[in-house]
């Protein structure tokens, strides 16, 4: 996230932090660029984790440490594709995985909601396990992005995943029901591009007049 972004994102007395949760392959990061372009300030952990496990990010040895070099592609960066095979599907794994990258994805995030409260805008942050790692205290209100699980496959399939790959990772994450039932806002994803504009622009107004 961009200083001038914060800088330049609609106003709120105190600073608004949306948390912005739903099951893989809902639309979440969609949802952010709506967001964006609605003059929200966004930012993604996932693209924080990216960050984190790219070489000379504070996890990538840590990494490498524990799941070994076979992770690695040939230019020494870890293969997010390789790292998958081995934590999903496996739930020990997939913790160990979790106890090294959370930490900084955490850290990051938080000092960004600092500069957001501090610059009294509205931001809204996207953490797909939000639910999972407690992360809901942090935030003002939760959005849940949810669609039906035959959208969400046609989704992962179209980025390369097979169905059991995306099976896999959808178990590595509560139930769409579960996160739901658990936030205050929840947008369906179900139509086109314009229609989740459309939803966006209506449930932002909805929080930025609630939440003020």
């Amino acid at each position: 996230m961009a200083a001038e972004q914060v800088a330049d994102a609609i106003a709120f007395p105190g600073g608004l932090i949306l948390g912005v949760t739903g099951g893989i392959g809902c639309g979440k990061s969609e949802v952010g660029r709506c967001l964006e372009r609605l003059g929200w300030a966004v930012v993604d952990t996932d693209s924080i984790a990216h960050a984190a496990i790219a070489q000379g990010g504070p996890a990538y040895q840590d990494v490498i440490e524990r799941f070994g070099t076979s992770i690695l592609d040939s230019d020494g960066q870890i293969s997010r594709q390789r790292l998958g095979e081995k934590v999903f599907g496996n739930e020990k794994e997939r913790e160990a995985l979790n106890a090294i990258v959370h930490p900084p994805v955490r850290q990051a995030w938080q000092e960004w909601a600092n500069e957001i409260r501090q610059k009294s805008v509205a931001g809204a942050v996207i953490i797909p396990l939000l639910f999972e790692v407690g992360a809901e205290r942090d935030m003002d209100a939760v959005l849940c992005v949810a669609t039906t699980e035959e959208h969400a496959l046609a989704r992962l399939e179209r980025r390369g995943m097979t169905q059991q790959q995306a099976r896999q990772r959808m178990a590595a994450q509560w139930p769409i029901e579960k996160k739901r039932a658990r936030a205050d806002y929840v947008l369906e994803n179900d139509g086109s591009l314009d229609d989740l504009m459309t939803s966006t622009r209506q449930v932002a107004a909805m929080i930025l007049k609630k939440e003020r």
